[in-house]
């Protein structure tokens, strides 16, 4: 007597589609953009884990659509489901909806990544309190972040994707005033600006300084020419409306337009 021989079909493993709106795409390879994607999770995968597995940073996520319903990153993924992950909301009000983000702050506060040293520099310039090291690594910028909740600013994907980061933004620009103007235009800072209030190398708050004041600090040309004066109390750095004040609020004049 034959028997007959059967063979056993394995179901697939289940899958939950995600579809990533607006600058989210910005991290994913071309042929995965502005359509949805199919990703495993025969384990309950977290929403979280779900994303970044694919390379979208949760510091840039504010809103998750899980059939229908805001959920937060720690959801559980069983298979079947759609996903819709969003950026952060400029114009729409999604209060009554679940944010992933923190709130603003109402004093926005940065440290930067050792390769923003220029972005640093710009930020402090327009009135932002923004630390930087050019020997720091990424344990001491996200505790900075962690400690004194600062929203770190980098272009390292794998720094944002940190579980201890709370606050960051990935800086997409190469140039350094290209840089301000998306960081300032994403983060919509142009009400909080306030030039020429800090030291560009120390981040000190400047403070006034009389024009007799600097006489023995500054080129005799230079006191002939301009009345105010600021100093920083820290390094001792003078600043007056020169050339290069004239230039930097040209940059600032643009980013606010």
């Amino acid at each position: 007597m034959r028997l007959a021989h059967t063979s056993k079909i394995m179901d697939p493993r289940p899958t939950a589609e995600l579809r990533f709106y607006e600058e989210l795409n910005d991290f994913l390879p071309e042929e995965r953009r502005k359509r949805s994607i199919a990703i495993e999770v025969d384990r309950a995968r977290s929403v979280k884990d779900a994303i970044e597995s694919l390379g979208v940073p949760h510091t840039e996520v504010d809103l998750v659509i899980v059939d229908g319903r805001s959920v937060d990153f720690g959801h559980r993924l069983t298979g079947g489901e759609r996903v819709a992950v969003y950026p952060m909301f400029e114009a729409l009000d999604i209060t009554p909806l679940l944010r992933l983000r923190p709130r603003a702050l109402r004093d926005p506060r940065f440290v930067a990544d050792t390769h923003l040293g220029k972005l640093a520099r710009h930020l402090r310039m327009a009135g932002f309190d923004t630390l930087y090291g050019n020997d720091w690594d990424d344990d001491r910028i996200a505790a900075i972040a962690l400690a004194e909740r600062r929203t770190i600013l980098t272009r390292d994907r794998g720094l944002l994707r940190r579980r201890d980061v709370e606050r960051g933004y990935c800086v997409r620009a190469v140039e350094s005033e290209a840089q301000l103007g998306e960081v300032v235009g994403r983060l919509q800072l142009e009400p909080l600006i306030r030039p020429f209030t800090r030291c560009r190398e120390c981040n000190t708050p400047l403070e006034d300084l009389a024009r007799e004041a600097v006489r023995e600090r500054v080129p005799e040309r230079v006191l002939g020419l301009y009345e105010r004066f600021k100093r920083c109390p820290t390094c001792g750095r003078v600043y007056w409306e020169g050339t290069h004040y004239r230039r930097m609020q040209g940059v600032l004049e643009r980013v606010r337009s």
